[in-house]
């Protein structure tokens, strides 16, 4: 295991420059940058730079990535005709194709300081092939990002023939999580029963669950609160995950009030994925028209558990993005309002700390003595100037080596003469 002592950094809640030292892949000591450590290997230089613990990406459809435009491009950019779209596009896929899509935004993802991966991939397929595909991107990129694969059904599991066979198969295939779509099984009493389903084989094969939940703009959607009340009843809201919840911004003030009471009870995670929401929600809408995205900042009032992740990158139902976690961070924090000093200076923690819960891996998350020895540097002063001048990842460290590295870009004018901007006052 590599060995690597980092230098000058900045840690949030620290004073002054700061070294970290990891020894066998693991953080051995984080000390003040004049305390002089017996160390003769290799160093990294931080530059001031902030050091943070990884970035984590929760929900991301890697089965789907690099498809847009392939056969065709979604003009109306709905949802509707997205689905349309992937008809087309999965007549094509081979074990090959997906790999090599899904390896390609991985790249974009490892680049952009990303290290752990939650995809969702679509099991509603008798060949499972974009899930035994995806297995095998997990084992041949572990060495640079971890990967959980939900088990996706797409189309339903009550709705879908075989569907509770090809859940269960596709879990002992080696998913690691078990999704389902409730609001979009044929009915309401379907959704029930998936959700159900999804709890008993959570059971039986200790697995998480990661749902697509009331993701419409149907305020009479509310399979969150079916979500919520099983996981308190199994006591496993730590290991549950509700993703969109949209619907959650279309529902009465006194039904939400109940609600909220049983999500802090629950213990369960939430997802928002603020790009692809404010893009395929409220298209039923005249005006006023609704913002599509989940009550992620009553949640953080709450003390419930939220993150921000992608769901697309440049396919069918998203053709824009580079897998940038700071592009999603800055339209999240618009659109739900969440826009004040302390909010969006402490607001990586929705693109890192926060997810690395809901993935179930925060005991191996964070810049600790005794934990992995990864973290990023971000060439700024803290959070608020990392979000605001939307930084790249100067250096991205797993276990103690570099696995990615930006050079930072250098700006002039020439006005009269030459002089350089940094976009800092």
């Amino acid at each position: 295991m590599t060995t690597l002592l980092i230098k000058n950094a900045t840690l949030k809640g620290q004073e002054g420059l700061q070294q970290i030292l990891i020894e066998d892949g693991q953080f051995k000591r984080i000390e003040d940058n004049n305390v002089e450590l017996d160390y003769t290997g290799d160093t990294l230089d931080a530059e001031g730079g902030m050091a943070v613990a990884p970035f984590c990406e929760p929900h991301i459809h890697l089965d789907t990535t690099q498809t847009a435009g392939e056969p065709s491009w979604n003009i109306s950019g709905t949802l509707f005709e997205g689905i349309e779209r992937w008809a087309e596009r999965k007549e094509m896929l081979s074990i090959e194709d997906v790999k090599s899509r899904a390896k390609q935004t991985l790249k974009w993802q490892i680049a952009n300081g990303v290290q752990h991966v939650r995809t969702h991939v679509d099991v509603s397929d008798p060949t499972l092939i974009a899930l035994k595909a995806m297995i095998e991107v997990r084992e041949e990129m572990k060495e640079w990002v971890d990967i959980q694969i939900v088990a996706f059904p797409q189309e339903g599991i009550l709705s879908y023939p075989n569907g509770k066979e090809l859940l269960e198969e596709a879990v002992q295939l080696g998913a690691d999580v078990i999704g389902a779509i409730p609001h979009f099984e044929f009915t309401r009493e379907y959704g029930i029963e998936s959700l159900h389903y999804v709890f008993e084989l959570a059971q039986k094969y200790d697995r998480l669950i990661d749902v697509h939940c009331d993701e419409i703009d149907d305020e009479q959607s509310r399979f969150v609160e079916t979500l919520a009340a099983l996981a308190h009843k199994f006591n496993m809201g730590h290991k549950v995950t509700a993703s969109h919840t949209t619907a959650m911004g279309s529902y009465n003030g006194a039904y939400a009030s109940r609600l909220f009471r049983l999500l802090r009870m629950s213990g369960i995670n939430f997802v928002a994925n603020p790009l692809v929401n404010i893009h395929l929600q409220g298209r039923f809408d005249d005006y006023p028209k609704r913002r599509g995205v989940t009550r992620v900042k009553e949640m953080l009032n709450a003390n419930i558990n939220v993150c921000f992740g992608h769901d697309d990158v440049f396919d069918p139902w998203y053709p824009l993005g580079t897998a940038n976690m700071l592009q999603v961070l800055h339209m999240g924090l618009h659109v739900c309002q969440v826009m004040g000093y302390d909010q969006i200076n402490n607001s990586l923690d929705l693109i890192s700390t926060n997810s690395a819960r809901t993935l179930n891996i925060q005991d191996k998350h964070g810049i600790e003595a005794g934990k992995p020895g990864s973290l990023l540097i971000l060439p700024a002063e803290n959070g608020f100037d990392a979000v605001r001048r939307q930084v790249p990842v100067r250096y991205s460290v797993r276990h103690g080596k570099v696995i990615a590295e930006t050079q930072p870009a250098t700006t002039h004018i020439h006005l009269g003469q030459q002089e350089q901007v940094t976009y800092k006052r």
